[in-house]
């Protein structure tokens, strides 16, 4: 089944490869895909010229790559779980083969998230040498990469399957389903403020507008400091 193209917000965020128009409001992914793309820049650079014996600045890294980590993971499955098998039924040939490479390519990421994650943890650990700091950067480097030229293709090519085949209503439904992130206030703390970070304040009033984002927009409030502090002690200010 093809859906007729109507007019959902379409934004670019930086870094963003497309946005494909249709009926399905897709802003909260792209938001996170600005996120995933902002974080791993930062982390290619702290990774590459922080010394091993700095372990403060691991033990921030280390706490911080945690959410980072959980929020990637927790992205790619619900796509792989719920948002590729509901279009498999509905495209053809050609749309199959992008979710067959959707799914390809988040298994060529795992590696390299683990790898991450276990030299994080060596370092903030103060386990870790200068061989294990150059890894850890090489696996961020090739993880930076690799997850760019991933979400390319998937706003490129999978959001227009997305746009083709499914209604508003349908997309909606999945999200209520699980696709959409639905963290608990404590860790709302964190994610709302690292959202929210870099972008500007029409970027996010899909999210913090009206009445009913009022809880949202104090949880922002009550995170931000801590978060702030957190990245300053991870990144040195990065951005």
């Amino acid at each position: 089944m093809t859906v007729s193209p109507a007019s959902a917000p379409t934004p670019v965020f930086p870094g963003q490869a497309a946005a494909p128009e249709g009926p399905c409001d897709l802003t909260g992914m792209y938001l996170m895909h600005h996120a995933f793309r902002r974080d791993l820049r930062r982390f290619v650079e702290a990774t590459a010229t922080t010394s091993p014996g700095e372990r403060d600045r691991w033990q921030a890294m280390q706490r911080w790559w945690r959410h980072v980590d959980s929020f990637l993971e927790e992205h790619h499955t619900k796509e792989d779980e719920i948002l590729w098998p509901a279009l498999r039924a509905r495209v053809d040939a050609g749309g199959a083969a992008v979710l067959d490479a959707m799914e390809e390519e988040h298994g060529r990421i795992d590696p390299l998230l683990l790898t991450a994650r276990d030299g994080l943890e060596a370092l903030a650990a103060g386990t870790g040498d200068a061989a294990r700091r150059r890894e850890t950067a090489e696996a961020f480097t090739a993880l930076a990469g690799l997850l760019d030229t991933h979400l390319a293709h998937e706003e490129r090519d999978a959001v227009a399957l997305v746009q083709r085949h499914l209604t508003a209503a349908e997309w909606a439904t999945l999200e209520k389903a699980g696709l959409a992130a639905k963290p608990p206030p404590a860790a709302l703390l964190f994610m709302l403020p690292w959202v929210a970070d870099g972008l500007r304040p029409v970027d996010l009033a899909p999210l913090l507008s009206g009445p009913a984002a009022a809880p949202l927009r104090l949880l922002m409030r009550l995170g931000r400091g801590r978060y702030q502090r957190l990245a300053d002690r991870a990144f040195a200010g990065a951005r």
